[in-house]
């Protein structure tokens, strides 16, 4: 599982084992759809595409379990604070844990596309994304964790071309805390398919899920490519 570095570090510190076997077996906090109903569900036709090889989940442990532990053990009280920090009160309104605020397309010597996902996601496939032919480029998401520590993120995204899947990917975005501030995961450079075939209408299935197969969201969105950008 790749995680971010406040927490590489922290489980590669080797004074610091006994917590490190705690925060290993982190996997936590399941959402249930009594608390968010209009959270789409995991596409069973899809539900082993986001499975990633060789990867077993962790055990369930929550927040309050990891800050309860080992509570005789001041050095490990005061480093999980440290790590920790003060953690955000959080809108608990709507039920969400992982808020997924928007998806930025990035190729150099043009300006980023941004697209809300706080909004009305049915429109989203009426503006597509135009993208030139060939040209290397990376996705963006930007996402917020209000409350509780969310394990094995991932982004799993499905491309249809005229209704037939024609690509899909599932990539791994990690394990993150609760912060304030949004946080922000840049999938690897991808290079756009060139060619007078490749040249036409996509359409993009993604969905942001977690360890527990829990779908935070779900949009539709559509691109594109053309043999010049505008």
């Amino acid at each position: 599982m790749i995680l971010n570095p406040d927490f590489n570090h922290f489980l590669h510190t080797p004074i610091h084992q006994t917590l490190d076997n705690h925060l290993k077996s982190i996997r936590l906090f399941k959402i249930t759809m009594a608390e968010n109903e209009n959270t789409p569900p995991v596409d069973a036709g899809e539900e082993d595409d986001i499975d990633t090889p060789g990867y077993k989940p962790p055990a369930q442990k929550t927040l309050e379990e990891i800050q309860k532990a080992d509570a005789d053990d001041e050095s490990l009280v005061r480093y999980k604070q440290q790590l920790l920090g003060d953690l955000p009160a959080g809108d608990t309104a709507d039920g969400k844990n992982v808020v997924v605020e928007k998806m930025s397309f990035l190729s150099n010597g043009r300006d980023d596309i941004e697209l809300d996902l706080r909004g009305d996601l049915s429109k989203l496939k009426e503006k597509p994304i135009i993208i030139k032919e060939g040209c290397e480029y990376r996705i963006k998401i930007t996402f917020r964790v209000k409350r509780e520590i969310v394990a094995g993120l991932r982004l799993h995204q499905v491309t249809y071309r005229k209704g037939i899947r024609v690509d899909k990917s599932n990539s791994m975005v990690g394990s993150f805390g609760p912060k304030a501030e949004s946080q922000e995961f840049t999938l690897p450079v991808d290079e756009a398919p060139s060619g007078m075939m490749s040249r036409g209408s996509y359409v993009m299935k993604s969905k942001f899920t977690d360890d527990d197969k829990f779908v935070h969201l779900a949009w539709d969105w559509a691109f594109e490519i053309k043999k010049e950008w505008d």
